[in-house]
């Protein structure tokens, strides 16, 4: 009997196969006393548990596939430095210490302890990372058990197969990157989860936070991953089959329609010309940007280098690793974000923050000025890296026009040190600001006036603006970016930016959804930067969109003050 589930649909397409289940070694957790002779025995046996653990993580770092997603890299970092947090590493230890028992008990009582303060915070702002520190703990469980952490269970078969889990850490994509799979399915995971960052990389069909598919679904068992619309259909008719099987095909030559119009320009049909940009986080992403023909690199994360390293990357090793994005770009502009650490993103040689709320604390611009050294060092890599093709800077997290004034300050500071030196680089370099706190939003003329371009994340603006959490299941329905104050905002953003001659581009999750590229058009924008998988499927939205057509429609949605009629409009829009 055939069976639909429905979950948060994450990759495109639709794929069908044979369901291929996933999981972990279970573990009893004992809890015995340990003799006081004994002790310093068990704090070693712990000790050497969470330095295997690590070893494991490190070694599958190292064999990350070269065309793996770089997201990867940076997961299987932040569960490197979970294990090197002193609440892993040193506190169980103090417990085996103080209660004389065992250490399984000990990382049990403290992963309780963990938890509880998630639990705790009003607004849970890292949700995911509760999930990280189950998932390294289970490691360490495993590691003390003496369990292999590789997933049991047999390899696919020739067949075409969906990978099906409970959930999928860091560690376990890096295996499932190295296998041939046309999906993946999981009964949790959020649509900023890891997993689902991951699914966009891979743009395969995928989706997520089923909740019981695993339990549900048998191994070789007949599935249809539906990850346009988030379905997943067990065990199908032949009816359902025909139907998804022409859905496939369908979306299969679509595909192949794409690569048609790789070098084409992106003009709309009534002659507008629109620049789509690449975003990358390391050096290695330019070649996915180049193969899609796009105008440049709009959004450059540079906080990645610094995520990858147990220590802070030198001048040196920044200036080569910008210099060699823009040689790849011969004359393409790169556009380069200085460091937006805090939040989810904390590198291993940085301490756990202990604010009550990360996002509204010391991240982004915040984190550079108040840090002068760090930001200083990387403002000379990027300006001698300048000399070598067209970069731009662009600074994170702006709320306030006296951190651009701050910032020029250092810029200039720099400056005049590489000149002293002999040092060449660009002295036209342009600095632009990141549009993403509805302070900024508002006020973004007054910003204009100090920066030569600016860029909108709409990731975080939206988050900020409706007081959504995307990471808490409880409230991430509302996380809407059609949401009417969200669409007056931005065109109260793009607008502003035109009407003064400003550049202005999206370099968020909007950018890249082709259901809102025509939305984004009529709202003025006319540049867009994006992961570079979905670099085709906007151009081909471009280039079937008549601006002068839909200019009615984006009065309609503007004036609209209820759901429906947005609705409405927005689908008028795709039609």
């Amino acid at each position: 009997m055939s069976l639909a589930l429905h979950g948060i649909g994450i990759g495109g397409g639709v794929a069908i196969g044979h369901a291929h289940l996933i999981s972990h070694t279970d573990i009893e957790i004992a809890h015995y006393t340990v003799r006081p002779e004994d002790i310093a025995g068990e704090v070693a046996r712990y000790d050497s548990a969470v330095k295997t653990a690590r070893q494991e993580l490190e070694m599958l770092w190292g064999s990350i596939p070269e065309n793996a997603p770089t997201e990867l890299g940076a997961f299987l970092s932040l569960h490197i430095m979970l294990l090197n947090d002193q609440t892993l590493s040193v506190e169980p230890k103090e417990i085996i210490e103080k209660r004389k028992c065992n250490a399984e008990w000990a990382l049990k009582l403290q992963l309780d302890t963990l938890l509880a303060q998630f639990d705790e915070i009003e607004e849970e702002y890292l949700r995911e990372r509760r999930t990280d520190v189950i998932q390294v703990t289970e490691r360490i469980f495993k590691t003390l058990a003496g369990h292999d952490m590789a997933m049991h269970t047999p390899a696919p078969t020739d067949r075409d197969s969906i990978l099906v889990a409970h959930d999928l850490s860091p560690a376990d994509m890096v295996l499932f990157k190295d296998s041939e799979y046309l999906a993946f399915i999981t009964d949790v995971g959020g649509p900023t989860s890891h997993t689902a960052i991951l699914a966009r990389s891979l743009d395969l069909p995928s989706v997520l936070a089923l909740r019981h598919a695993r339990s549900l679904i048998h191994e070789d068992e007949l599935i249809i991953v539906d990850g346009v619309n988030g379905v997943v259909i067990v065990d199908p008719d032949e009816r359902t089959l025909t139907e998804y099987r022409a859905r496939q095909d369908e979306w299969s030559e679509r595909q192949a329609r794409l690569q048609d119009i790789r070098t084409s320009k992106p003009i709309t049909q009534d002659g507008i010309e629109i620049e789509l940009f690449g975003n990358i986080e390391l050096p290695e992403d330019t070649d996915q940007v180049l193969e899609n023909n796009a105008t440049g690199i709009g959004l450059f994360r540079s906080e990645f280098l610094f995520l990858s390293e147990d220590d802070l990357p030198t001048e040196q090793e920044q200036y080569e690793a910008y210099r060699a994005v823009a040689e790849q770009m011969n004359g393409q502009p790169v556009i380069i974000r200085t460091i937006d650490l805090g939040k989810d993103k904390i590198p291993k040689w940085q301490e756990e923050t202990d604010a009550p709320n990360p996002a509204l604390g010391l991240t982004g611009i915040r984190l550079c000025l108040a840090e002068a050294q760090l930001f200083r060092t990387q403002l000379r890599a990027l300006l001698r890296a300048s000399a070598h093709g067209k970069i731009k800077l662009l600074v994170p997290m702006l709320s306030h026009v006296g951190e651009v004034r701050q910032t020029r300050r250092h810029l200039e500071e720099v400056k005049t040190q590489l000149r002293l030196e002999g040092i060449p680089f660009d002295e036209h370099i342009e600095l632009g600001g990141m549009i993403e706190v509805p302070a900024a939003a508002f006020t973004v003329e007054h910003f204009l006036h100090h920066l030569d371009f600016a860029s909108i994340g709409t990731n975080d603006l939206i988050q900020y603006t409706l007081a959504v959490d995307r990471n808490d299941d409880a409230v991430s329905h509302l996380y809407d970016p059609v949401h009417p104050a969200v669409i007056r905002l931005l065109h109260h953003v793009i607008s502003t930016c035109n009407r003064v001659g400003k550049p202005i581009s999206m370099c968020g999750e909007m950018a890249g959804d082709p259901a809102l590229t025509r939305l984004l058009l009529g709202l003025g924008l006319r540049r867009f930067s994006m992961l570079p998988a979905r670099l085709l499927k906007v151009k081909e939205q471009v280039l079937s969109t008549d601006l002068s057509r839909i200019k009615p429609l984006i009065v309609r949605l503007l004036e609209a003050d209820d759901i429906e009629t947005l609705w409405q409009v927005m689908e008028e829009l795709q039609a």
